[in-house]
């Protein structure tokens, strides 16, 4: 008997009407995969990122911790966090954070499942397998969504690009540091180990 290994493209998009509830029992029962929805209802299936990916993402989201604890400012979120944004799409940052007010105001049912709120940060870092065209798109969806500051780093490139509410994107090439401006105050991200 033979076998045969069938690629499949880094994401896979698919129609497929699912409630709220339906999304997070799927998302429940299949842990070693990362799902995301679009705001039209197209579920996106993620594989797992690589390793090295991994590990910049653990330590992006170690700093953001660290500081977020320190401060007590509001909640840090890891890349296996969902929120269901305004608009209804169902995303997952690579890391993000919200204000402590804003989490607050969500009851506990909704802070156990996909929160239903924007972060007011985001970033996402992109992986070798990733689309550049694809996460710009996510960055712009969550401006759009309410989020006050985004950073998409993209290590191919060796560049940052930074989101805004309502203004137009700025791209920085190789910077040692990222400042979290006011939204994150305080907050200085090292990426030399990241970059």
């Amino acid at each position: 008997m033979q076998t045969m290994a069938i690629a499949l493209p880094p994401t896979l998009e698919l129609k497929i009407d699912l409630t709220d509830e339906q999304f997070w029992k799927l998302c429940q029962n299949n842990r070693d995969y990362r799902f995301e929805r679009t705001a039209s209802g197209e579920l996106i299936i993620m594989p797992p990122t690589g390793s090295e990916t991994g590990n910049r993402n653990i330590k992006i989201a170690a700093q953001l911790e660290v500081w977020s604890s320190q401060s007590n400012l509001g909640l840090a979120f890891d890349s296996s966090s969902g929120f269901k944004l305004p608009n209804g799409a169902n995303r997952s940052p690579d890391a993000s954070w919200v204000r402590r007010d804003r989490w607050e105001a969500l009851t506990a049912e909704e802070q156990q499942g996909f929160a239903p709120i924007c972060p007011d940060f985001v970033l996402e870092l992109r992986s070798k397998s990733d689309s550049l065209k694809e996460l710009q798109e996510k960055m712009q969806e969550y401006m759009e969504n309410g989020a006050r500051l985004g950073w998409l780093i993209d290590r191919k490139n060796q560049r940052v690009e930074i989101y805004r509410q309502g203004q137009d994107v700025e791209i920085l090439e190789n910077p040692a540091t990222l400042s979290g401006e006011d939204v994150l105050p305080g907050f200085v991200l090292d990426l030399k180990q990241i970059m």
